[in-house]
């Protein structure tokens, strides 16, 4: 998406401190202006997420007293949120208007568009979830792990279907090609206008090379659309996308050309791909063996629908590839971004059972790289090759396709449509302004290409679109383990304090009368300096603390509080002074 790793993630990162007001920086709650009074006669359109990150895609639209919702997503964890498990929308402004949810509506199965569901479900009231039979297969797979939750109310949409919800909102569905089944895209039809929010979509391409499906966003265009909602994750991205056909044709040349065994990891949602694999295998003759709970899951659920068809026999359990000849047998495998506890990684560490890396292994990365996974996927792709896999990745050959349409199908789509207003959605800001160019590229005016941030609210009269000044609390919420939405600034600081610093525990006996040192203190170093090694430096701080305890008044008790705001204090700035580093400093006073 973009030519130098090392710029995006520096743009990536200016992006996320710019002063926003909606999202501030892991879980830190800004200041939220005081909700204005909607226009009369308005449509209020409001992103919770996906609108300056990959991933959390979360947003609503209100009119009057009805509001519906599209996708409730997670995002994974960053650098800057270090033993978050998850990060989800944050649905205060929804919570207090429960009573006015109409419906979700969810576009397709990928985590980023169904993930926070257990999470916020009960918090929106449990209106009813509006999607397709596979996404409401995977979503109510989820719901297990949840027993808490309360159990989903579907309404099972199709290709074309129409449904009515409430009284000043209508949706009609219509399926866009991605690398999961029974996606839809979404024509929401309001008294203020027609809106289309095309979820996570790509153009494929038939055996000729001809473009499938256009002939819809035509039809859709024919509509009359005023706001064109347009995914933004490859538009840093030139020309268009590889046709699935070509990553099919180039999987089953190399599967002929192997002679061993073949591990394929890819994303265990891209079950269009998996079919096909099967099929290939299939005509191969060799057996498939499913590595990683995910995958396993999905396959069996596309089974159960009829979206994947193996016959008897493809598909052994991982515990008997052992029985059948290295070149009769295929690994679907989970862990295509180096995950440490995914299915690929338990294979390449040894954890797994059943499955050992050796020479004649061929390896397979039928996935692109998530940014910020460079490093883990590099370091997996390096014990591969020290254990002796042959490792080929999409860069040595078309083995992978995006789910992101690039700019020459975005615009494509943009010229179908023809909207009044283009709002890209789903990616950092630089993501969302180049395809905001992609718009006046091919015709739009620059003030009718409107860049939205998180929280913002802009209003549809039917004269024009314009942006309120108002903000929408959209900073973020974290799941940690059990707790969601407990992990503060304060606690995000101190585990980034620890990881990058370390810790010095200073651990001393006082009289509880008189403050004074009944023996020497006692210093533990986590992460900072290797005590045997920096005698010196402990002895120097021994001598710190003695010193602030001798300062002390003798003839009153000592507030401990105190003290350990100045032992803080003060042998902080000592080891800075000596190392140029700050660890976290934990007085323990023990009274005697």
């Amino acid at each position: 998406m973009i030519q130098s790793s090392t710029i995006k993630h520096a743009v990536s990162k200016f992006a996320r401190v710019l002063p926003r007001g909606v999202r501030a920086s892991a879980g830190m709650a800004p200041k939220t202006t005081t909700p204005t009074k909607p226009a009369e006669d308005a449509l209020r359109v409001v992103p919770l997420g996906g609108f300056e990150e990959v991933g959390r895609n979360c947003m609503f639209f209100e009119y009057k007293n009805e509001i519906v919702i599209i996708d409730v997503g997670i995002q994974f964890p960053e650098e800057e949120t270090p033993g978050i498990d998850y990060i989800i929308p944050n649905v205060s402004y929804l919570e207090k208007k429960r009573a006015n949810i109409k419906g979700i509506i969810i576009t397709h199965g990928h985590y980023d568009h169904i993930g926070a569901l257990p999470y916020l479900l009960g918090k929106l009231g449990n209106p009813p979830i509006y999607t397709t039979l596979l996404t409401k297969e995977i979503i109510a797979k989820r719901q297990e792990d949840f027993p808490s939750a309360p159990r989903p109310n579907f309404v099972i949409v199709k290709n074309h279907d129409k449904v009515t919800m409430g009284k000043y909102f209508a949706a009609e569905f219509f399926g866009v090609s991605h690398t999961i089944p029974d996606t839809t895209a979404v024509i929401l039809k309001t008294p203020t206008g027609n809106i289309v929010n095309c979820a996570d979509f790509r153009i494929d391409y038939d055996a000729d090379g001809g473009p499938l499906s256009l002939d819809e966003f035509e039809r859709v265009g024919k509509m009359g659309i005023d706001i064109l909602f347009l995914d933004s994750t490859s538009a840093e991205r030139e020309g268009k996308s590889v046709s699935e056909r070509e990553v099919e044709k180039n999987l089953e040349r190399l599967f002929k050309a192997a002679d061993g065994r073949i591990i394929l990891a890819t994303f265990s949602s891209m079950l269009t791909r998996i079919a096909e694999i099967l099929k290939i295998a299939e005509r191969l003759g060799r057996v498939v063996a499913i590595n990683g709970y995910s995958m396993k899951s999905n396959v069996q659920i596309a089974q159960n629908l009829g979206y994947i068809k193996a016959g008897k026999g493809l598909i052994v359990p991982i515990e008997e590839i052992n029985k059948h000849p290295d070149h009769k047998v295929l690994v679907l495998s989970t862990g295509a971004q180096g995950e440490a506890k995914a299915g690929l990684m338990k294979i390449v560490s040894g954890e797994n059972r059943h499955l050992r890396i050796k020479p004649g292994d061929t390896v397979l990365f039928s996935s692109s790289v998530i940014p910020g996974n460079e490093r883990s996927v590099q370091n997996l792709k390096d014990n591969l090759a020290r254990q002796a896999a042959r490792v080929i990745t999409t860069v040595d050959i078309d083995i992978h396709s995006s789910g992101h349409a690039p700019q020459e199908e975005l615009k494509a789509v943009i010229k179908l449509v023809n909207p009044r207003y283009l709002i890209p959605i789903h990616g950092y800001f630089f993501m969302r302004a180049r395809n905001a160019m992609l718009g006046q590229e091919v015709g739009m005016p620059k003030d009718h290409t409107v860049v939205l941030d998180n929280g913002e609210v802009a209003e549809l009269n039917k004269n024009e679109l314009k942006i309120t000044g108002e903000r929408v609390d959209a900073y973020y919420v974290m799941v940690d383990g059990l707790g969601v939405g407990d992990v503060e600034e304060v606690v995000l600081r101190d585990r980034k304090i620890l990881a990058q610093e370390g810790m010095v525990v200073i651990i001393m006996s006082v009289g509880h009368d008189i403050p004074r040192l009944l023996k020497h203190p006692d210093i533990i170093s986590r992460g900072f300096i290797y005590l045997r090694e920096n005698q010196q430096i402990i002895e120097d701080v021994r001598k710190k603390i003695r010193g602030i305890m001798d300062r002390l008044p003798k003839d009153k008790p000592a507030d401990p509080d105190y003290i350990k705001s100045l032992i803080r204090d003060q042998v902080g700035q000592y080891l800075y002074t000596k190392t140029q580093r700050r660890p976290m400093v934990l007085p323990v006073i023990i009274e005697i």
